[in-house]
């Protein structure tokens, strides 16, 4: 059993003199990675979320609730860029978890992302096809109804062919190359930002201020129309529309994938991922600020905000402009929605995790051909026969699993022992580490007088931020099934938040004061542990909101996974090669102290991986 659950925590090594290595084309700049995360992030939800929010959620304060969304959002992507400027690898999260969590959870980390994706691409292409076939006044969807209908539960009324041909087009240009590929996104999401940039500034020219400040609407649904003024849904109505819109944001964790394809990725991941999602939210934040001020919240439509609230003020013209820079906001989300799958797959096949043929790479195209075809294949088929409304929810478990783990991986990282900083201080420094290694783990939880980590600290800290993913799981749970007697103000509910709360500052307090190591990375997560533990308890929270239907769905795709670990990934991972063949390597778990790893053995001298321990 030992010798089991240590296969399920190996962790995979990444030498770090030869982390840029790579069989795929360095090729894309921080100005590719940029417009690939905006295209991603900045597609259906403009021209449809802001509206909704705005309606039925929040009114004009829908801009705080996009400000929200976007702190959130920046927390994730702040961890991101941390762990894309240390570990420049194609895999994202996969990669991530793999190196500081173990296997086992970067599977099913994987997995996850493989289903966000698809469903992504799927959910995507089958948008995009209405929105075209509504420019061609249906005709699609009339033909294939009449011809070919499909009244099964659960599938799609009719087989969309279009949303079918358009996911495998989409799939053969990005096995022609990813410079092929970026410059497709790049030139439709330069559109996309022009027709943005079209909204926001004819809207403020058409903007009324008293739009912000309405009396109660006299209207036959005024119980769904709130209470007028800015903040007409109250301030629970702009939360709610704060967690709406955190999914508005969900995309620009595709850069992370592109690590191998990077020019400089130490650099460019980090700034791309912040430029991308500061971008984002200019552009939401404009648009929701324009349409509101444009016309009354409850007066917005609800498919269709943007054309029909420039119809309302007599500016039929853009309805035709709007149209362009919807088709290509789409395309670019669609391609921001599958560009990433074939590398995650690319990662986990190159690690022996799938099957060995979905890492092969073309010798001509510098590309996974046979994941990408396959994945596209895969998500064609979804667009073409399902209904995917009741699916898109499955995307937001894998995203939000994604994002806790990459920020507690982030925790467990920068609290690990650095072996050229332990070895390297000095006597007095040496004396400190000396007399707090004898010391008690309850002494050393508030101990502030380390500038480096050792075993000891380590430990504290590992087991610190285990208890607080603990205790924010137990906090979300207190905050949904408690709601209504916090918020009436029953007094042992708020005092078993309260205490619940207390034990969390406690442990953050604790691990804040643990040394953190000084590895040389050209991008950190300010404010540690604050931020990650942030994050942590937003994307805990918000995933515990989904519905249990969801999560239904969630453990059959994870079902499925487990037999393809346990039967295939197990015993094929590359990873099991090295604790079979290279016991002594770091991820043996054997300490500095043992004798072999500083034996003279011939070789010794010339094994990267035992020069790297010594």
């Amino acid at each position: 059993m030992t010798n089991f659950l240590q296969k399920l925590a190996r962790k995979k090594y990444i030498d770090p003199t030869n982390v840029t290595d790579t069989k795929l084309l360095r090729c894309l700049t921080t100005l590719d990675l940029t417009a690939l995360g905006i295209g991603s992030t900045l597609g259906a939800g403009i021209y449809v979320v802001a509206g909704q929010v705005a309606k039925d959620t929040a009114g004009p304060a829908v801009i705080l609730s996009f400000l929200i969304a976007a702190l959130a959002s920046v927390l994730a992507g702040l961890c991101y860029a941390e762990f894309g400027a240390r570990v420049p690898k194609t895999g994202s999260a996969y990669v991530y978890s793999y190196v500081t969590v173990g296997e086992f959870m970067a599977f099913i980390i994987g997995w996850n992302l493989i289903l966000e994706y698809v469903i992504g691409t799927a959910s995507v292409a089958r948008a995009w096809s209405s929105y075209f076939d509504s420019l061609i006044h249906k005709s699609i969807q009339t033909f294939f109804r009449d011809n070919m209908p499909m009244n099964v539960g659960g599938f799609s009324p009719y087989p969309d062919f279009f949303a079918f041909g358009i996911t495998l087009l989409l799939a053969c240009i990005l096995t022609l190359g990813v410079k092929e590929s970026s410059r497709f996104n790049n030139i439709f999401t330069a559109v996309n930002l022009l027709v943005v940039l079209y909204v926001v500034i004819c809207g403020f020219i058409k903007a009324d201020l008293s739009n912000w400040s309405l009396p109660k609407p006299q209207t036959n649904s005024t119980t769904s129309a709130g209470d007028g003024g800015f903040f007409p849904f109250g301030f629970s109505g702009m939360m709610s529309g704060a967690a709406t819109c955190f999914y508005a944001f969900v995309g620009f964790d595709c850069i992370a994938t592109t690590g191998e394809e990077v020019k400089n990725p130490q650099k460019a991941i980090p700034i791309s991922i912040v430029l991308a999602l500061f971008g984002c939210f200019l552009a939401y934040f404009g648009v929701s600020a324009a349409i509101t001020l444009m016309c009354p919240y409850y007066l917005l439509d609800h498919d269709a905000p943007l054309p029909e609230v420039f119809s309302k003020v007599g500016w039929e013209v853009a309805r035709y402009i709007i149209a362009v820079g919807a088709v290509c906001g789409l395309s670019t989300s669609l391609l921001g929605a599958m560009f990433p799958l074939p590398r995650v797959i690319y990662a986990m096949a190159s690690d022996g995790l799938l099957f060995q043929f979905l890492g092969t790479i073309s010798e001509r195209f510098k590309t996974p051909v046979a994941g990408t075809l396959l994945s596209g294949l895969f998500a064609g088929i979804m667009a073409m026969m399902f209904d995917l409304k009741e699916l898109v929810d499955m995307m937001s478990i894998g995203t939000l699993l994604a994002y806790t783990l990459v920020a507690v991986s982030v925790l467990l990282l920068r609290y690990r022992v650095n072996s050229f900083n332990q070895y390297a201080a000095d006597d007095r420094e040496s004396l400190i580490l000396n007399e707090t290694a004898s010391s008690g783990y309850l002494q050393e939880m508030f101990n502030h007088k380390l500038r480096v980590p050792n075993q000891l600290s380590e430990t504290v800290s590992f087991w610190n931020i285990t208890f607080i993913c603990v205790l924010i799981i137990m906090e979300s749970l207190i905050l949904i099934f408690l709601e209504d007697y916090i918020s009436s103000g029953v007094w042992w509910s708020i005092v078993l938040l309260s205490i619940v709360g207390l034990f969390i500052f406690i442990l953050v307090y604790s691990t804040w004061l643990q040394p953190q190591n000084q590895d040389p990375v050209s991008f950190k997560v300010p404010l540690l542990p604050f931020l990650p533990v942030i994050s942590v308890f937003v994307n805990v929270y918000l995933m515990l909101k989904l519905s249990s239907a969801t999560w239904i769905r969630f453990g059959v795709w994870m079902f499925v996974g487990f037999l393809i670990y346990f039967s295939y990934s197990l015993h094929h991972s590359v990873e099991s090669y090295h604790d079979e063949h290279l016991p002594l390597s770091p991820r043996s778990g054997l300490d500095d102290s043992d004798d072999n790893i500083f034996s003279d053995d011939d070789d010794s001298d010339n094994d990267p991986i035992l020069w790297d321990k010594k």
